[in-house]
């Protein structure tokens, strides 16, 4: 089985010289995604640190088995991976059916979701993505456990936990 040293010096390699929106290395990304899934065990955090690698990169998931990354791990890293033939809400339901697919995508938001990364954009897609995230919050909250939704918030993005209490006490 591959270490998740290995995994994480395999994520940087493959998204090396990649930047996102706002022009930080990619790998910062797959970094902090990893850190929220860090008490929900070893597998998601590899998960987490491949959750892009099939979508932007040229690995693939035979060849992430073939590196010997563990089949769950490719599973749900091919779960979160965008799809030409689904819409991004048709995704994110597919998602919502595997329990740790939807904490990978809930940590993906959570990051993509922080103030200060959403600062750097302009003002237009700032709020075409805020609501875009949103949505997506809608549909995966529902389907975790919002004690391990708060889990992820705390280490990815604690302004969120605010939006998690309302819609959880909401609810009840």
């Amino acid at each position: 089985m591959t270490t998740l040293a290995e995994v994480d010096a395999l994520a940087a390699r493959a998204h090396a010289g990649q930047a996102d929106l706002i022009g930080v290395p990619y790998v910062e990304h797959i970094r902090a995604v990893a850190a929220g899934l860090e008490p929900f065990g070893e597998e998601l955090v590899m998960a987490g640190l491949l959750h892009d690698v099939i979508e932007d990169t040229e690995w693939t998931a035979e060849r992430l088995r073939a590196a010997g990354i563990p089949d769950r791990v490719v599973d749900v890293v091919e779960a979160v991976t965008n799809r030409p033939d689904l819409t991004y809400e048709a995704k994110l339901h597919l998602i919502a059916r595997d329990p740790d697919a939807t904490l990978v995508k809930i940590a993906d938001n959570a990051h993509n979701s922080r103030q200060d990364r959403a600062a750097a954009l302009p003002p237009a897609k700032r709020e075409r993505l805020a609501a875009k995230y949103r949505g997506a919050r809608d549909i995966l909250w529902a389907a975790a456990d919002a004690e391990r939704v708060a889990t992820i918030l705390t280490v990815v993005n604690p302004d969120l936990l605010t939006e998690l209490r309302a819609r959880t006490s909401s609810r009840m």
